[in-house]
């Protein structure tokens, strides 16, 4: 009686897999995900790319680095969806052969019968597989310097998917631009925090201002690091944390390229950006408060020992100034 719903579910057990189609956002980018727990970042690949140029071997995460097989790096919705869309095509098959069998059964019954066997089957029968719809366009595309591939993020990465490269200048944009984000959007955080609890915004703001100071320094010293580093006429060996200290950092560039620091900011700016890295210093080292090294170091007349460094937005944004213009400077001396 059951014929077609047995000879389907052979079909299904042969068959071994139900092919769940996944379209790419209106810019022919695949949504991806990290496999690794603790990072799971969420990114796209341009489709193209993705078939032709990545490895079935090695996918790297842009965040993590972390590396992984091709076929592990379905998105948690992309799961969630194909579960439930197989589920529901294999529901469907199998509604579909057993309607076919009730109708078999109607059809051979003799209507003058003394014993009529009926079968009713509800359910939807539809079989056809709506293909999984892609997550909203990402605003950051990137391309490879290394293998030009098309990718595209949020917030920070570091690596190419497909060949694992980590630019230090794509880093360091990167660093600078969500740092400047962050800023110019603390009244934002402030307003929305405060409808919590109104100390609780001030934390959360000079936190994320501090934050900035010392990412900004920190990425400043990776990429210096990586493209001292990089250069084939650099001989000296680069001493730990070399550029966040401006007179060790400065003398390395001056042995490299016969030019530093004070040869591209003027004698005020450069008094500044010193002030505020020996203040990223007290920040990471004494929680901002000032000690004699500082006031020896920096020259600044503002504080006094044992007072606690006050950073605000235009101190962060006027560091990045710095930095922004050094890192002009040193890619047209390099690159």
């Amino acid at each position: 009686m059951f014929k077609n719903l047995l000879r389907e579910l052979e079909k299904i057990k042969r068959e071994g897999q139900v092919a769940i189609p996944i379209n790419p956002d209106s810019k022919g980018y695949l949504d991806k995900e990290c496999p690794n727990e603790d990072c799971l970042f969420a990114f796209k690949v341009f489709g193209d790319d993705w078939k032709e140029k990545v490895s079935d071997e090695e996918v790297h995460c842009p965040r993590c680095g972390h590396t992984a097989k091709s076929d592990c790096w379905w998105t948690t919705e992309q799961l969630k969806e194909a579960g439930q869309k197989a589920g529901q095509h294999l529901s469907g098959r199998i509604t579909k052969a057993m309607k076919k069998d009730a109708r078999d059964l109607r059809r051979i019954q003799s209507p003058n019968s003394f014993i009529q066997m009926s079968l009713k089957v509800k359910g939807n029968s539809n079989t056809y597989i709506l293909p999984i719809p892609a997550i909203a366009e990402l605003e950051q595309e990137r391309i490879c310097s290394n293998c030009k591939t098309r990718y595209a993020v949020v917030g920070s990465a570091f690596f190419c998917p497909c060949c694992g490269h980590n630019s230090a200048i794509e880093t360091f944009s990167d660093t600078i631009n969500n740092i400047v984000k962050s800023i110019k959007n603390i009244e934002v955080i402030r307003e929305a925090v405060s409808q919590i609890n109104k100390d609780e915004a001030e934390n959360t703001c000079r936190s994320l201002i501090e934050k900035g100071l010392l990412d900004c320094v920190s990425s400043f010293q990776r990429f210096c690091e990586v493209t001292y580093t990089n250069d084939p006429n650099a001989k000296e060996n680069i001493p730990t944390n070399a550029f966040q200290k401006l007179d060790s950092g400065g003398n390395l560039w001056t042995n490299l390229i016969g030019e530093s620091y004070t040869d591209w900011l003027s004698v005020n700016e450069f008094k500044r950006l010193k002030i505020l890295f020996q203040r990223r210093h007290l920040l990471q080292h004494t929680e901002g408060m000032v000690d004699q090294k500082y006031l020896d170091r920096s020259g600044d007349k503002s504080y006094k020992l044992n007072q606690k460094v006050v950073i605000k937005e235009r101190d962060v944004l006027e560091l990045v100034g710095y930095v922004k213009k050094l890192y002009e400077k040193i890619i047209s001396c390099i690159i």
